[in-house]
C-alpha cells in the first residue's frame, strides 16, 4: 500500500464510524489518488516526448467521485456503454475528451454520434451503423477510430496470440479503409487502435507496430490519421513481496498434488489439478506480484524496440511519424484508489476443525474470486487493539464467508491467513479493490443492499468525507479553495 491508502486502514475510528452509519459493505474510494496516477501516466508520455491522451476505462469503476476528480485535470474517458457515456457527460467531461468503445448499442451510438465523442469502431457493420445515423440525423462529420486485432508479425516469426472477440482482424483492414472512404461524408478517420486479451510485452509490440503499418496504409489513399491507441492492460502490483506469491502459488500446488494439508475450500485447486499425481491444468489467478506495471509497463512497451521496423524504440517510430498515443488504463488508473469494509458478524469453527469468518457482504461485494485476485484483508478491531487476545495465538488461517443463504457465497475459496483471529464487530478491510474489484459485479442478490460508496479525502491533516454522489472537486487537494 501507498502512504495516502495506509493512512486511511490507520484510521481505525473514522472507518468504524462511517460502517457503524452507513452499513456493511461500504465502498470508500480515494478520488485524490486517481488524478496522481493520471500524472504518472502523462510523466511517462513525457519522457518519450509523446503527445496524446490518457483514457481511464470507466467499466474499472462505477464512482461518481473518482470520475468527477479525473475531470478536473486533463486526462479523458472511454466509455463502453450508454449509462457510462451519460455519467461521463454529466460529471463534467466534454465531448472531446470522451471516446466510446467496445460493442454499442443503437442508443450508444446515437448519443455518441448526437454530442461527438469520438467513436472507437469495433466492425465494419458498426462503421455503417454510424455513418447512417449521422447521415440520417444530419450531424456533421465524426471521428473515428478503427479498432483491430489478431496482428500477424512482419518479421516471419511466429508470435503465439490470444484470440479476442473484439475489434476487427486486421486482414480486413481493407476492406474497412474501403468502408471509410465510401462514408467519408460521414465519419473522419482520426486513428487506428487495437484490442488484445494479454499481458504479453511481444504481442503488444507487434500489435503497435501494426497500427503503425496501418497508419502508413491509409496514408498511401490519401487518409490522414494521426492516433495510434493501445487499449488498458497495463496491470497492478497488488504485492509487495514477489517471494510471498512464489511461495504461496508453490504450496498451492503441493496441496493440489496431496503433499500439504488443503489450502482451499474442499480442495479448489484454481485451475490446477491432480490426475493419478501428476500436475494439470493452469492457473487461472491475476499475477498477484507484477514489478513492472501501470506507467511501467507503459513505459517499457514504449523502450521496446519494434520489432521489425529498423530496430528502432515503439517510441521513436511514433515520435517520428508525429503520432499521437492514446492509452486506455482502467485497473492500473484506480490503483491505491479505494477499499471495500466488511463486518465481522460470526466466527464459528467447521466439523473439519476450520475458523469460518462470517462477514457482512456478498462475494459480488469484493469479487476477489471472480477476477483471480488474491489478497488478504486488513483486520480492524472494534476497539483499536491489534494484539491477539487472551488464549489466541497470533497467525490464524480462516475461510471468509459471505452473507447469503448460499453454499457457493465465499468470499474467497482459499484459507486467509490473518495476525490473528477476529471478533464480531471488527472490520476486514479489502484494500486497494476500486479495480473491478469493488463494484464490478456487486448484486441485490436476496434483496440484500449493494454497498454505499463514499469519498475521503485528506485536509488540514484529517480525513473527511461524503457520500460519492455528494463529492465535488471544488477544493485542490492541499484543501485550499
Amino acid at each position: 500500500m501507498e502512504p495516502r491508502l495506509a493512512s486511511l486502514l490507520g484510521s481505525e475510528d473514522l472507518l468504524h464510524t462511517l460502517v457503524d452509519a452507513l452499513g456493511s459493505p461500504l465502498n470508500v474510494v480515494v478520488p485524490d489518488q486517481i488524478a496522481e496516477n493520471a500524472e504518472r501516466f502523462r510523466a511517462t508520455y513525457r519522457e518519450h516526448h509523446l503527445t496524446g491522451q490518457v483514457f481511464f476505462a470507466h467499466k474499472a469503476n462505477r464512482s461518481s467521485a473518482l470520475v468527477r476528480r479525473l475531470a478536473a485535470t486533463d486526462a479523458a474517458v472511454d466509455v463502453a456503454s450508454l449509462g457510462e457515456l451519460q455519467h461521463t457527460l454529466s460529471a463534467g467531461f466534454t465531448p472531446d475528451r470522451i471516446m466510446a468503445t467496445g460493442p454499442k448499442t443503437p442508443e450508444f451510438l446515437w448519443l455518441a454520434a448526437r454530442t461527438g465523442v469520438t467513436v472507437n469502431v469495433d466492425s465494419r457493420t458498426e462503421l455503417d451503423d454510424l455513418a447512417a445515423l449521422v447521415r440520417g440525423h444530419r450531424m456533421p462529420r465524426r471521428q473515428v477510430l478503427l479498432r483491430l486485432s489478431a496482428f500477424e508479425a512482419a518479421t516471419g516469426v511466429t508470435v503465439l496470440t490470444r484470440p479476442s472477440r473484439f475489434g476487427a482482424s486486421a486482414r480486413e483492414l481493407d476492406a474497412l479503409l474501403e468502408a471509410v472512404e465510401r462514408h467519408g461524408d460521414a465519419v473522419e478517420l482520426t486513428g487506428i487502435g487495437y484490442h488484445l486479451d494479454t499481458t504479453s510485452l511481444d504481442e503488444k509490440a507487434v500489435a503497435l507496430e501494426g497500427c503503425i503499418r496501418a497508419l502508413d496504409a491509409c496514408r498511401s489513399r490519401g487518409l490522414r490519421p494521426r492516433v495510434v491507441d493501445i487499449g488498458g492492460g497495463f496491470g497492478v502490483n497488488y504485492l509487495a513481496d514477489g517471494g510471498q506469491w512464489e511461495r504461496y502459488t508453490t504450496e498451492l500446488t503441493r496441496a493440489v498434488l496431496g503433499g500439504r494439508p488443503p489450502l482451499t475450500w474442499r480442495g479448489h485447486g484454481y485451475g490446477l489439478r491432480n490426475e493419478a499425481g501428476t500436475l494439470r491444468g493452469s492457473l487461472g489467478l491475476y499475477p498477484a506480484h507484477r514489478p513492472i506495471a501501470a506507467e511501467g509497463y507503459l513505459d517499457e512497451l514504449l523502450s521496446r524496440p519494434a520489432p521489425s521496423l529498423g530496430g528502432r524504440s515503439l517510441a521513436t517510430l511514433l515520435l517520428e511519424n508525429l503520432y499521437d498515443l492514446y492509452t486506455e488504463p482502467g485497473r492500473a488508473l484506480v490503483d491505491q484508489c479505494g477499499l471495500v469494509l466488511a463486518r465481522v458478524l460470526e466466527v464459528r469453527r467447521t466439523d473439519a476443525g476450520d475458523h469460518m469468518v462470517r462477514l457482512g457482504m456478498k462475494a459480488d461485494d469484493v469479487s476477489l474470486e471472480e477476477h483471480g485476485v488474491l489478497m488478504d484483508p486488513v483486520v480492524i478491531a472494534r476497539e483499536g487493539a491489534s494484539a491477539a487476545a487472551d488464549g489466541e495465538s497470533a497467525g490464524v488461517g480462516v475461510y471468509l464467508a459471505g452473507s447469503l443463504c448460499l453454499e457457493a457465497d465465499l468470499i474467497t475459496r482459499r484459507m486467509v491467513f490473518l495476525p490473528r483471529l477476529p471478533r464480531p464487530g471488527d472490520l476486514l478491510a479489502f484494500a486497494n479493490t476500486a479495480g473491478y474489484c469493488m463494484d464490478f459485479r456487486s448484486s441485490r442478490a436476496q434483496q440484500q443492499p449493494v454497498a454505499r460508496q463514499v469519498a475521503v479525502w485528506q485536509e488540514a491533516g484529517s480525513w473527511r468525507w461524503c457520500l460519492d454522489e455528494e463529492y465535488w472537486p471544488l477544493r485542490c487537494p492541499g484543501g485550499q479553495p
